[in-house]
């Protein structure tokens, strides 16, 4: 019932850019021309201003944006509230998350969540934070689920889950049956590292300070780009690491790999769900995010 038209008029004046609406909306470039060529013919008058490098709002453009903002809001509640009275919820979701979440735990919770409720599509895409702050910011996703930090940004923030990010050890090492070691017992070991300017990264470095200790004091023998490039270098007795408890479950699962935690104190972060402010969401999305709100994420740890 939603109108399209509306919607694309909306995107393009957002994003300023009939290519990143083309990507958003999933139509053709031209597509997405020939739908704001229909509404301007219907009332008349130019929408947009294309006489620069950019892409402007005229004065009729303004007007009709803010009015479709209002009838687009207006379609999300009626679909919220008939979905309320005949208990069907359908639709699409889109969601931007951090790669911790998006590749460890977004995929087993969205497969208990599309048991009970098939008919809503879920659309993921994986970035670091920065990039999924700019996914929201232009109206890409409906969400973001992030580590990090996010101030300075006209956004919604609420910590949703706990990380512990542990020292991980090939399954042979000396210490994979302990439980804890001291900070201190590491800087002798090789060490492997996530590149400068990793979220992952920046925490090892801030924990490590806390406690005295540089990068530079640590043995790095290997500085790779991505945490699954760390776990087969740890696997094969190249050296240790730190990354979520969250990245490794399945190899402590398997018994491919170990880890300790740290006797001084936790390696703590959180994820957060980040929204525009004042947004009005489908009852779709609103379902979504009270299912993330209350999943049991625990129980997909290993004990």
């Amino acid at each position: 019932m939603e109108d399209h038209k509306l919607k694309v008029f909306c995107t393009v004046a957002e994003t300023k850019s009939f290519s990143k609406t083309s990507q958003i909306i999933h139509l053709t470039q031209p597509a997405v021309s020939l739908q704001i060529q229909a509404l301007e013919e219907l009332y008349e008058t130019k929408l947009f201003d294309r006489s620069s490098n950019s892409i402007n709002l005229t004065s009729a453009g303004e007007v009709l944006y803010r009015y479709s903002k209002c009838i687009l809001e207006l379609y999300a509640e009626l679909e919220m509230e008939i979905g309320k009275i005949t208990g069907l919820i359908k639709g699409s979701i889109s969601i931007g998350a951090s790669t911790t979440l998006g590749n460890y735990v977004l995929p087993n919770l969205i497969y208990d969540f599309k048991k009970t409720h098939p008919k809503i599509g879920i659309n993921i895409q994986i970035g670091n934070t920065k990039r999924v702050l700019d996914l929201l910011t232009s109206g890409v996703i409906d969400f973001g689920l992030v580590e990090g930090d996010t101030t300075g940004h006209k956004i919604k923030v609420e910590p949703v889950l706990s990380d512990e990010l542990v020292f991980i050890l090939p399954a042979v090492h000396p210490w994979a049956k302990k439980k804890a070691i001291s900070i201190l017992e590491i800087t002798e070991e090789p060490f492997i590292v996530r590149e400068e300017g990793s979220g992952t990264r920046q925490i090892v470095e801030k924990y490590l300070l806390s406690h005295g200790i540089k990068i530079s004091d640590m043995h790095v023998v290997l500085v790779l780009g991505s945490t699954e490039s760390i776990k087969e270098a740890v696997e094969r007795g190249m050296g240790i690491s730190i990354m979520s408890r969250w990245a490794v479950r399945k190899e402590v699962k398997y018994g491919t790999l170990k880890y300790v935690t740290a006797k001084e104190d936790k390696i703590l972060r959180n994820f957060s769900l980040i929204m525009p402010k004042n947004s009005v969401v489908s009852h779709a999305v609103d379902e979504f995010i009270s299912y993330i709100r209350r999943y049991p994420y625990d129980s997909l740890l290993p004990k």
